[in-house]
């Protein structure tokens, strides 16, 4: 087992997560022959059967998944090896792969991006913006080196900074007549239609905590995957929601809603940064972390 390379590894955890030879192939930039042979002698190498090769491509067998989940941890550590060299005199340049979830992205990345581009000339970013599991994921394999999410993000392997506090507003039509400076408490929520993001959406899972719905009959999605389009349905009067407020100066800029702050204790989402506890980049994600902070509070300052 001596003879077992990285680019082996590489190879077969391209095939484990692509499932064809062919695909895994053109990822690793070689030939479908060269990446079948290089899979076989990494199973000769570890002395079991990795793949099981079928007319459909491939399927991994009970072993081969367990020796997946090894090999994405070892590359991993490999890549982060290759970042703490590349890294460890400057802070926040090369390439460094940022997920986000959905609703932090359109409130924070435009102003962030300009910081970075103004501030960190020779920082190389690539940006991921998907749901919270589908972000952890791919942290945990390596493909991304730091989330910006809602914490907190229940697993061991990740560690985790809090950035802010984000208080949740509840939005009605603009054309509802509502009293003067009432504050609006979870039950007023059980009155109404409640639309929401669909499912696999923290903030989705954070609006019925708030209400304390276990069984959501009065909850619609319509597969709205973005709160934008929550807001457009509130905006024409299907029913209400619950915004956080890091979105109220771009969601309400056309004046057709009308928010309500919560009474005490108001319900919200910690807002922050999470990374491979593995990772040798911390330093770098301090001065991000300073940056996001200072883009919140500049942005609360106008509401």
């Amino acid at each position: 087992m001596g003879n077992v390379t990285l680019r082996q590894l590489r190879y077969f955890d391209a095939l484990a997560q692509s499932l064809h030879f062919g695909r895994a192939a053109e990822q690793c930039a070689v030939t479908q022959p060269a990446l079948s042979m290089q899979i076989q002698e990494l199973e000769r190498e570890i002395g079991v059967p990795l793949i099981e090769r079928t007319r459909a491509g491939a399927q991994l067998t009970d072993e081969g998944k367990e020796i997946a989940r090894r090999v994405g941890r070892i590359l991993s550590e490999v890549r982060d090896l290759v970042d703490h060299a590349r890294h460890n005199q400057r802070l926040l340049c090369g390439g460094l792969r940022l997920g986000v979830i959905p609703t932090i992205a359109p409130y924070l990345l435009p102003p962030l991006l300009a910081l970075l581009r103004a501030d960190y000339r020779e920082l190389e970013l690539s940006l991921r913006e998907t749901q919270t599991q589908h972000l952890v994921n791919e942290l945990l394999a390596g493909k991304l080196d730091l989330v910006l999410l809602a914490l907190p993000v229940e697993h061991a392997d990740v560690e985790t900074a809090p950035l802010f506090t984000d208080p949740f507003l509840l939005a009605f039509p603009g054309s509802r007549r509502m009293p003067a400076k009432m504050l609006a408490t979870p039950d007023i929520m059980l009155r109404d239609r409640l639309l929401l993001l669909e499912e696999g959406h923290c903030l989705r899972d954070q609006a019925l905590d708030v209400c304390n719905l276990r069984q959501p009959q009065s909850v619609d999605t319509y597969g709205a995957s973005s709160l934008s389009t929550i807001v457009q349905m509130v905006a024409n009067g299907y029913g209400i929601t619950l915004l956080p407020e890091i979105s109220i100066e771009l969601e309400s800029r056309n004046g057709l809603l009308r928010l309500m702050r919560f009474a005490e204790p108001a319900p919200h989402r910690i807002v922050g940064l999470g990374w491979r506890r593995s990772s040798p980049r911390k330093r770098d994600f301090i001065p991000l972390a300073n940056l996001i902070t200072a883009i919140h509070e500049k942005n609360r300052g106008g509401l």
